[in-house]
């Protein structure tokens, strides 16, 4: 009988090591933001309080910006695609786009992600920060779309179910920092899409009768 070979690889275990050590480096920062504000708070301070140099913060991160981002949507951008890929191509793209986001919700849902996000929205600079990764991530949903429905001739239209889509997870998260996490993450994407569909259902009634 083949024995399993469970033993993690090299290459696993350095990931493992590269992402706690990630995560100390952004829990440090964040701690020290609140503590001492976001300006006042060095690379330098955030490399002392993670344990490591300046050099080595910079070969897991590229600024300030960057460790609050990483609070803000954790690991929602690398899980977008392969998420979204595993739906069936059997049903409407912004029904695939809806489970993939409840199923992802819960990398928002943490205590450290309302505070990074309230920090985000206090300074211009970083505000368009965040805008610019939520850009990035509709363009990795429609080429998910792209890689679950290839058909070229359909790319026009799934380029806006993506942002549809990513706008309607926007105002699900505004809504649910808004109402300080009252209720689970889940509760207010479905809630968003619903609207969504209600406002589909109720522009196609009105077309219809004109």
């Amino acid at each position: 009988m083949t024995m399993v070979n469970f033993e993690k690889t090299p290459n696993d275990l350095r990931e493992r090591k590269r992402q706690l050590t990630l995560d100390r480096i952004a829990e440090a920062g964040l701690k020290l933001f609140i503590e001492n504000g976001y300006e006042a708070t060095t690379l330098d301070a955030i490399a002392a309080a993670s344990g490591i140099s300046r050099r080595t913060f910079f070969y897991y991160l590229k600024s300030k910006e960057d460790v609050l981002l990483a609070h803000e949507s954790g690991k929602f951008p690398q899980s977008l695609r392969p998420t979204f890929l595993k739906q069936s191509p059997e049903q409407s793209p912004i029904t695939a786009a809806r489970k993939t986001f409840l199923a992802l919700a819960s990398m928002y849902e943490t205590k450290e992600s309302i505070l990074a996000d309230r920090i985000l929205r206090s300074i211009e600079a970083l505000r368009l920060r965040k805008e610019a990764l939520l850009v990035q991530m509709e363009e990795v949903l429609a080429e998910a779309m792209y890689e679950l429905w290839p058909d070229p001739a359909r790319r026009p239209a799934l380029r806006l179910d993506a942002m549809v889509a990513m706008g309607t997870l926007r105002v699900a998260k505004e809504n649910w920092r808004q109402e300080e996490a009252a209720y689970p993450l889940t509760r207010y994407i479905d809630e968003a899409f619903d609207l969504l569909d209600q406002h589909r259902s109720d522009y196609r009634s009105s077309s219809r009768r004109q």
